[in-house]
């Protein structure tokens, strides 16, 4: 099973990457919203794969983060959804919009993604709601950029690129960082309202409302405006 792609970009599309790694290209499908965010060709990039194999046909899928993995397999889990099919997903919501979608059971953003249909939105959401909040606990632990990695390691160096031409650029790496802390916050949360007792699905659904209404807010705040949710109402 190959888990990770580390090398030198030589060349970029919509919906793939070419990553040379010491010699051998490897053609990984990723998202668009993945491909947007990976440096320009001639620089160093890496991303976590998944392997699809089939009897005719061998693929692999980036993501660049455990995460965005993570939410690829449970969504390639839901009968109907290929692994296209999550990537569009993927790429259309990102993973703690998708995360957002499925505790809020909100299919319509769901279908918002290209090639999904009502139906299928309505069906993502539905099997998903009792498995999407133990990846949501996790999201902290789990947002792990592959690419920093790459940036400033051996990978650079074999090709004879200089480690300031790899560098994230300050705004994505800063984009990154808050990214992150959200999905700690958001698994912060999780725990701290899983331990006064509720389950997780309405804990998932109270804080995922919570951070759509106040997106940079610190865990303790969260857990304040969930528990505010999820009281009884008079």
């Amino acid at each position: 099973m190959i888990g990770r792609i580390a090398g030198v970009i030589l060349h970029r599309a919509r919906d793939h990457v070419l990553i040379d790694v010491r010699g051998v290209g490897y053609i990984v499908h990723v998202s668009e919203r993945t491909a947007a965010g990976l440096p320009p060709v001639g620089q160093a990039a890496a991303l976590y794969t998944e392997l699809l194999v089939r009897e005719d046909l061998l693929q692999l899928f980036g993501f660049p983060t455990m995460l965005e993995k993570e939410w690829h397999r449970l969504l390639t889990s839901v009968q109907g959804v290929g692994a296209k099919v999550s990537l569009a997903i993927l790429g259309t919501l990102g993973p703690e919009g998708l995360g957002r979608a499925i505790a809020l059971g909100d299919w319509s953003s769901v279908r918002k993604a290209n090639g999904v249909g009502p139906k299928l939105a309505q069906r993502v959401v539905l099997e998903l709601k009792d498995k999407a909040p133990s990846v949501m606990a996790l999201g902290g632990a789990l947002t792990v950029d592959a690419g920093d990695v790459a940036a400033g390691g051996e990978v650079a160096e074999e090709a004879g690129i200089e480690p300031a031409a790899t560098a994230a650029p300050a705004r994505g790496a800063a984009a990154r960082q808050a990214q992150a802390g959200a999905h700690q916050a958001m698994a912060d949360a999780l725990s701290a309202l899983g331990n006064l007792g509720y389950g997780a699905s309405e804990a998932a659904g109270a804080v995922a409302e919570a951070q759509a209404a106040e997106p940079g807010a610190a865990t303790p705040a969260l857990i304040r405006a969930a528990l505010r949710l999820l009281a009884p109402k008079d």
